[in-house]
């Protein structure tokens, strides 16, 4: 059937509450048709794109939908919407941009989950693997989420006659560039920087626009709708990221650019920033660890393992390597293995898939050959993968999920494997050099500390004596998690965010209404008041009692 009697689902730029058409489009192919015929789909996507051929040539099912291409007008009028818009949206108060705003996500997300997962199924990403990602999205609009955030942006205390504030203010123009591999549910958490008073600008990647910009119009948009917030505080523009971030750094009315993407690139558009007086906001890459000491429940802490194929590895926030006691290392790296051996390759919108497509099949290649070269053993896979699940290292879209051993902790980071990001399915497990306890301990502490990433880490035993000591001294990363899965959200905790090459010189758990805003205080006096008043009496207040403050409370705006 020819696709003349369908209708091609059609998303335009979104700027000042307008959709807005440039004439030139970006289509999206479904996830099924490119894993079929991959060649032949990309072909197809740049005749469109050329004009040279039309969609109604084009069987039914095999568009998933198109975008429009933001032309040059249309990127800077948008960063001009959302600069008009902030000065009355960051004066609205916070019953209505915070408190409204968390209610409605938080019903919306609810009610629209169905409809977000189907869309990041769409652009491929495997059916378990979109619910787990928009169960992140519920976590941080629950009740827990949002009574933590409030503390933050506003307190109140009555000291000395005074009316004392200490509130976080918005930033102004937030420009957002989320990765290819997850723009949606990044796009959503940027999202967030519009409850602290700010406007958004977001790019929607080319290489996956769909499902974003249908997110951004129909499911954000009505929230800001509903709570009358002025056009322009949302706006969605498509387009290669190089131009539009230029543009965005050149531009007088940007104040923040938060940033999603890869190592070299964030690092150079941090120093851009600075450069140019906008706060960058980084969201790079991982290398997360997890120790695994003797007492540690086995079964779960191999599940958490596991956790490093989901998306093929290719999430940042998924483990990246395995510190195992040497007295259970064996009994682990064959639990790791067996379920490593079960997941299986498929279309994203089957049940139980957790595999994606892997591009770059030679970087895997380069990182396990470095592996087996520095004496690293692979304990399973190793290989390509076709979708039904069959071995095929010349034209498999996916990779068998790869564990390996790495015997001594001192020399492993010399294994790249290690010490560098994996984004595929390649699981190293680092096995320590026998010695006491407390010097092992030690020993794990400071390779933890030591790594140049900081998104997560996870540790799993059951001696409390090790469990505080972990606690206590890990420094790096925005989460560390106990006993738990190492991927799984949960509120009011960061779901985002990091130290070192993960988030740059500025890195730190990241809550985009705490980052795109900034700390003002504030002093009200009721009646007026001299300074040399205020003096002698704030010397008074000190030398009788101390602050007021414990004394008068807290109470929220």
């Amino acid at each position: 059937m020819a696709a003349e009697t369908q209708t091609i689902p059609t998303l335009s730029s979104y700027v000042r509450g307008k959709d807005i058409d440039s004439g030139k489009w970006v289509y999206v192919l479904s996830a099924r048709s490119v894993l079929d015929d991959s060649f032949a789909s990309l072909t197809l996507k740049r005749r469109l794109e050329a004009g040279t051929v039309s969609p109604a040539e084009v069987p039914a099912g095999v568009i998933a939908g198109r975008v429009a291409l933001a032309d040059k007008a249309t990127v800077e009028d948008a960063l001009q919407a959302a600069a008009d818009a902030v000065r009355t949206w960051r004066a609205t108060p916070l019953s209505v941009r915070f408190d409204g705003w968390m209610e409605l996500l938080r019903a919306t997300i609810e009610e629209r989950r169905d409809e977000l997962v189907e869309l990041l199924t769409l652009e491929g990403h495997p059916l378990e693997l979109a619910r787990w990602e928009i169960s992140g999205m519920r976590e941080l609009a629950r009740p827990e989420s949002a009574a933590f955030l409030r503390t933050q942006l506003h307190q109140e205390f009555q000291v000395d006659g005074r009316r004392n504030i200490v509130r976080r203010q918005a930033d102004g123009v937030v420009c957002i560039t989320p990765p290819a591999n997850a723009p949606l549910v990044s796009a959503l958490l940027g999202t967030m920087c519009i409850p602290g008073g700010n406007a958004a600008v977001i790019r929607a990647p080319r290489t996956a626009p769909y499902g974003i910009s249908y997110a951004l119009r129909h499911i954000i948009a009505p929230i800001l709708d509903e709570l009358g917030a002025p056009p322009g505080v949302l706006n969605v523009v498509c387009g290669n990221p190089a131009p539009m971030i230029d543009a965005w750094l050149e531009s007088p009315l940007v104040d923040d650019v938060m940033f999603f993407g890869d190592v070299p690139a964030g690092l150079k558009l941090e120093r851009r920033c600075v450069e140019a007086g906008k706060k960058p906001i980084l969201e790079l890459a991982g290398n997360d660890a997890v120790l695994v000491w003797k007492d540690a429940d086995l079964d779960g802490a191999a599940d958490a393992l596991a956790e490093s194929f989901y998306g093929s590895g290719q999430l940042c926030m998924v483990p990246n390597q395995a510190i195992a006691h040497p007295e259970i290392a064996d009994a682990l790296i064959a639990k790791v293995a067996e379920r490593a051996e079960r997941l299986r390759p498929g279309y994203p919108d089957q049940p139980g898939v957790h595999l994606s497509p892997v591009l770059r099949h030679d970087k895997f290649h380069d990182f396990l050959t470095d592996a087996v070269e520095r004496g690293a053993e692979v304990v399973t896979g190793g290989h390509g993968l076709a979708l039904d699940g069959t071995v095929d290292d010349s034209a498999g879209f996916f990779l068998q999920p790869t564990v390996l051993r790495v015997d001594g902790l001192r020399r492993a980071r010399e294994v790249r494997a290690v010490r560098e990001e994996t984004f595929f399915p390649l699981l190293p497990v680092v096995v320590p050099e026998v010695m006491g306890d407390e010097a092992l301990l030690d020993a794990c502490m400071e390779f933890v500390n030591s790594n140049a990433y900081g998104l997560r880490n996870s540790l799993w035993a059951r001696d409390e004596k090790v469990v505080d000591r972990y606690v206590a001294d890990v420094a790096t990363g925005g989460l560390v998690k106990v006993n738990d899965s190492h991927i799984a959200f949960t509120a009011p905790l960061p779901s985002h965010g990091g130290t070192g090459l993960t988030g740059g010189a500025f890195g730190e758990a990241n809550y985009p209404v705490l980052r795109t805003t900034h700390l003002q205080g504030v002093s009200v006096v009721g009646r007026p008041s001299r300074p040399s008043d205020a003096s002698a009496e704030s010397h008074e207040s000190h030398e009788s009692n101390g602050s007021h403050e414990e004394e008068s409370g807290v109470a929220i705006a």
